[in-house]
């Protein structure tokens, strides 16, 4: 059988040597006769691979010592209640910049718990010729004081990535699902980053916390214990039982990337994929993307046949071609292809022949 290459936006898959090792130790790991999901996640055992992990994730990402490293329940979604609820107590305000559907989603749920009074917003994307780009304001000129300033530097269903540092006069929170160990980053900039593990990191169900010391004497709202960053930061991410087999995965995805050469490797490479899937978007005329060049993503490359009678066509030869997971967002339609850290540079390369071939083929 043909290699099958999943260009799902997430739950998206996770390296292949990831889960050939997943695979021969679900019944027995670490030699205790039991899988890794049927111990106690305060055992001996456990507490070493959790320590390991962060140990691990602290070195690929180059995290400061004021920084700490939770791993939480709720993915991205969950981390959008979480911020406002720790963040915003005593009538806080909060700044939120939008540049696509996910950033969006945040500013929603942070009005519902904080009030539509403390939370403003400037929308980050205008059109150029008929492409969006991402401007960011001057914000030193806002008088304003924001307990922080939000943003998505990866937007997944709408292509877009700010590669850009966001100069703020506030402690900068970046929601990272996406793009997170994709690329070097400065942690220093940020007072927290959070991801949603089902990208870039391991299965869905898990979402890691980078915060800094600082943030976590701002005064918060009424919340749920599970989703309090003092009291995960106080019980080391277990003041309740975690997901430990998502934990687990994703202690054995930061092995592969140290592995791999770490995330400056890895970006290299990243770089390469979507190089050559852009390359072959703007080659053909056949195809057509609508995101200005400075602010394609990496992760998540979305594009439309400029003939959308041939959409259903193009999704299903792609099927069979091994390609799969190709549909874009209900929302934005077209096609969208996830290249993630675990899609190997032959998917792009399978890719982007079939694109030729079909191309080809129906012009």
């Amino acid at each position: 059988m043909s290699a099958t290459f999943n260009f799902c936006a997430g739950p998206a898959m996770l390296p292949q040597p990831v889960m050939q090792k997943a695979q021969s130790e679900l019944l027995d790991w670490n030699n205790m006769g039991t899988s890794v999901m049927e111990i106690s996640h305060r055992s001996k055992e456990f507490i070493a691979l959790t320590t390991q992990a962060e140990a691990d994730l602290r070195q690929l990402m180059d995290i400061p010592s004021n920084y700490h490293v939770l791993f939480m329940h709720g993915g991205g979604r969950g981390q959008f209640s979480a911020i406002a609820n720790n963040f915003l107590g005593d009538n806080g305000q909060a700044l939120y910049l939008v540049d696509g559907s996910w950033s969006s989603a945040a500013v929603e749920e942070a009005k519902k718990l904080a009030g539509e009074d403390n939370i403003d917003t400037i929308n980050i994307v205008e059109k150029s010729n008929g492409l969006n780009s991402v401007s960011i304001p001057e914000l030193s000129t806002i008088d304003k004081d924001y307990r922080y300033l939000h943003y998505c530097p990866n937007e997944t269903v709408d292509g877009i990535e700010i590669f850009d540092t966001v100069n703020s006069p506030w402690p900068v929170i970046a929601d990272m699902s996406s793009n997170i160990l994709s690329r070097k980053i400065d942690v220093s900039q940020f007072g927290l980053i959070y991801a949603g593990a089902q990208k870039n990191i391991g299965p869905s169900g898990l979402s890691i916390v980078i915060v800094r010391d600082d943030m976590l004497v701002l005064p918060s709202l009424p919340q749920s214990s599970i989703m309090d960053y003092k009291l995960a930061v106080k019980h080391g991410s277990m003041y309740n039982t975690p997901p430990t087999f998502a934990w687990y995965l994703a202690a054995e995805v930061f092995a592969w990337l140290k592995v791999s050469g770490g995330v400056e490797a890895v970006e290299q490479i990243n770089i390469e994929k979507a190089k050559r899937l852009y390359h072959c978007i703007d080659d053909l005329d056949f195809y057509t993307s609508g995101v200005a060049s400075g602010n394609r993503s990496r992760m998540n490359v979305t594009f439309q046949l400029v003939n959308t009678q041939l959409d259903n066509l193009f999704l299903e030869e792609a099927k069979q071609a091994g390609l799969v997971a190709l549909k874009g967002h209900r929302s934005v339609g077209g096609m969208r292809a996830s290249i993630y850290n675990a899609m190997p540079i032959e998917g792009v390369i399978e890719l982007v022949t079939f694109m030729q071939a079909f191309a080809n083929k129906h012009s």
